[in-house]
């Protein structure tokens, strides 16, 4: 999946870790990425949240696309900050799911924004024929 996620790559996002419904990706804010008020804009932190989001949702094996999502911003952050999103699978129920990102500043651990996503799976395999060079 990381490798056809063309934002993800274009900002610097890295994958940290992930695991059957959970994702860990890691951010530097660059200086574009803040505001006239020299803080993070609220969308770059949603983004990297989401992207977390996606990462774990689709840790399954169904191609899984976000069906709702909310966040709540906490702190500020700035340019060269370092920004790691976790996301935790909550519940998984039919085809939906609900799942937790908490954005944290890298290395006090301060939290910026928590997020949460609600999924839903559609009928198609993320990786075809079981082959991992073949995404679809």
């Amino acid at each position: 999946m990381y490798a056809g996620d063309k934002v993800a790559q274009d900002l610097g996002m890295v994958i940290a870790d992930i695991a059957p419904g959970r994702a860990v990706l890691r951010m530097t804010l660059a200086a574009a990425m803040v505001n006239g008020h020299g803080i993070a804009h609220g969308g770059y932190l949603f983004l990297l949240a989401d992207s977390a989001f996606a990462y774990a949702c689709n840790t399954h094996g169904a191609v899984t696309v976000a069906a709702s999502a909310d966040v709540v911003f906490v702190a500020p952050a700035r340019a060269g900050d370092v920004l790691e999103a976790t996301a935790v699978e909550r519940t998984r129920y039919g085809r939906s799911g609900v799942y937790d990102v908490t954005v944290r500043r890298v290395p006090d651990g301060d939290v910026i924004a928590e997020f949460r996503g609600g999924s839903r799976s559609r009928n198609e395999r993320v990786l075809a024929d079981g082959d991992p060079d073949r995404p679809r």
